[in-house]
């Protein structure tokens, strides 16, 4: 299968800590790859490097065969890579459905010229991206909350409109940073679906931070285990869930029961 990420032999430093040791993993054009570990195992730092938060100090970063090493998050959104966050960052005093509508870039509206002397193309755009924007919302079914203050929202809502902001800007590949964190169970089995209906319809590659085990064994295969900044082993869930190395690295580094793989 070819890769749509490929981390090769990447390591972050931050002074003299060493974050991120020597790591190689990939994912895989269409698949829902997970990625788990116990704190402090390089995870985050992981994927801030591939998300472009910053660059590694040594090592190569390619995205569907291009060498993305360093480039900053607006550039390797224009190249189809996407995420959410932890903590959803909306905009609060937007609508729902105008949080979804600020994300197309290059929209023609923005130029003024288009604004005064192409009106028709604006408008005809306009039309597009705001029916685009109520097809996501309904595929969400978030379409009752789309003239609610996006800070008004349930914290499950604001990760599903996080990812309709993802959705709106057609990505190759998202990556998905602890979608379950602070969600009730009913509307993270929604996130589920819509994760794996926009993986099975739309073909999105998805690269998942969890510490929800039951989460992860549901949408992802293959799960690639970090600990000490590399990567301990890789492999389909119920595999993983039976490595005594895993159980180790996560009862040893002192994780709660919750996050048992």
């Amino acid at each position: 299968m070819p890769k749509m990420i490929d981390v090769q032999n990447v390591t972050k430093r931050f002074g003299n800590v060493l974050a991120v040791d020597d790591c190689s993993l990939h994912v895989e054009t269409g698949s829902i790859t997970g990625l788990i570990g116990p704190n402090g195992a390089g995870k985050t730092t992981l994927f801030n490097m591939v998300a472009g938060a910053f660059a590694p100090t040594s090592g190569r970063i390619l995205l569907d065969g291009e060498d993305v090493t360093g480039l900053p998050a607006h550039a390797l959104f224009d190249r189809g890579l996407m995420r959410t966050f932890q903590i959803a960052q909306e905009f609060t005093r937007m609508t729902a459905l105008e949080n979804l509508l600020t994300v197309p870039s290059e929209q023609a509206g923005e130029s003024i010229f288009n604004a005064c002397f192409r009106r028709g193309r604006v408008l005809a755009e306009e039309a597009e991206t705001r029916a685009r924007a109520e097809e996501v919302l309904a595929m969400l079914r978030l379409t009752p909350m789309r003239n609610e203050l996006a800070g008004n929202l349930s914290g499950g809502q604001k990760k599903l409109l996080e990812l309709g902001r993802v959705m709106m800007g057609h990505p190759k590949v998202v990556l998905l940073d602890e979608i379950a964190a602070g969600v009730n169970r009913t509307l993270l089995n929604e996130l589920a679906q819509a994760v794996e209906r926009l993986n099975r319809e739309e073909g999105l590659t998805f690269f998942v931070i969890e510490h929800d085990m039951d989460l992860i064994a549901r949408l992802c295969d293959p799960v690639i285990v970090m600990a000490a900044g590399s990567v301990m082993v890789e492999g389909p869930m119920e595999e993983i869930r039976q490595n005594p190395e895993v159980v180790e690295a996560y009862f040893g580094g002192g994780m709660s029961t919750e996050a048992r793989p």
